[in-house]
């Protein structure tokens, strides 16, 4: 997901994509863990995208405007 699709959300829209990326990022965890994870980047992309969603909101949060 790109950083201005996640702009063009609203923040409770941004909280609930962050929860389910997090939640998918404990899957993906715990498939890796146990031998049944084929493509290892997927977490790296997951974690990416949930470090955009915070860094939107925290922007949102201080007020500072934000780029497209």
């Amino acid at each position: 997901m790109t950083a201005n699709e996640l702009r063009s959300k609203s923040s409770e829209e941004l909280e609930t994509e962050l929860r389910d990326f997090k939640d998918t990022a404990f899957n993906i965890k715990f498939r890796r863990i146990l031998g049944q994870l084929e493509d290892t980047s997927q977490l790296k992309k997951v974690k990416k995208d949930i470090a955009r969603i915070r860094t939107i909101l925290r922007l949102r949060e201080l007020g500072i405007e934000e780029s497209p």
